[in-house]
């Protein structure tokens, strides 16, 4: 099993990479710039770095950076800077799950490729139907129109939920939601929902950042927390 992995660079991504390589699993990642990996990562013969970024590659070449993966996962986001907030490629996620998921090859194989896409309590699975104050409908609306980022985050899950969907035959998915961001050493106990508990805008819970990498590793590696969780958007929340 290999697992490619996008935004590997990021305070989360980091942290998957080397939930992954603990595992065993090996992992490409591709990377805007090197050398930001620590000795256990770089030094793993497990870990293969590509410079590369997925939207400036041409087709042929991210299907060959796919072509023997069993597992896709991002943690890409957006820089918190104005640039970063506002500037281009305003699609940075939508467009690289788009191309990720396009560069799956027909196989034809009983084991359809995991895609696992880290996105944002904020956002809600449309498949569900999830109760959100009329209060947060208005302030997420809101978010929506000025931040950019955001809209980014809700359009990337949405193409997993209606355009890959739950029946297809080469790519399945789970979109991981978690609460307002924490950075912690070691990975604690955490709780896993289908739907949020709190409101992530008026009382929101808090993940940390391992805690994200852990449960993002154990969809890619377990098959009974993927056939839990796969096709759904599950949150999590620090206990």
């Amino acid at each position: 099993m290999t697992t490619l992995v996008v935004g590997a660079t990021g305070a989360t991504g980091r942290l998957l990479v080397e939930q992954l390589l603990k595992r065993n699993e090996p992992v490409k990642a591709l990377v805007r710039r090197t050398g930001m990996f620590n000795k256990f990562i770089t030094t793993h013969p497990d870990f293969t770095e590509i410079q590369a970024s997925v939207l400036d590659l041409s087709p042929d070449e991210l299907a060959r950076h796919v072509a023997d993966c069993t597992a896709l996962a991002s943690c890409l986001g957006h820089n918190m800077t104005f640039k970063g907030i506002f500037g281009k490629p305003r699609l940075l996620v939508t467009d690289t799950i788009r191309r990720l998921c396009a560069a799956v090859p027909d196989t034809g194989t009983t084991q359809p490729v995991r895609v696992v896409l880290m996105n944002t309590a904020g956002n809600s699975n449309r498949d569900l139907v999830e109760p959100v104050s009329f209060a947060q409908r208005c302030v997420v609306s809101l978010i929506r129109t000025l931040v950019p980022p955001h809209r980014d985050n809700e359009q990337a899950a949405d193409y997993l939920r209606t355009q890959i969907g739950q029946n297809h035959d080469r790519i399945q998915w789970s979109a991981v939601r978690p609460d307002s961001l924490i950075n912690l050493d070691e990975v604690t106990a955490y709780d896993l929902f289908p739907s949020p508990t709190r409101s992530a805008i008026f009382n929101p819970g808090k993940t940390s950042r391992i805690n994200v990498a852990h449960f993002m590793a154990e969809l890619v590696t377990h098959d009974e927390t993927w056939q839990q969780w796969q096709g759904q958007m599950p949150v999590i929340y620090n206990q």
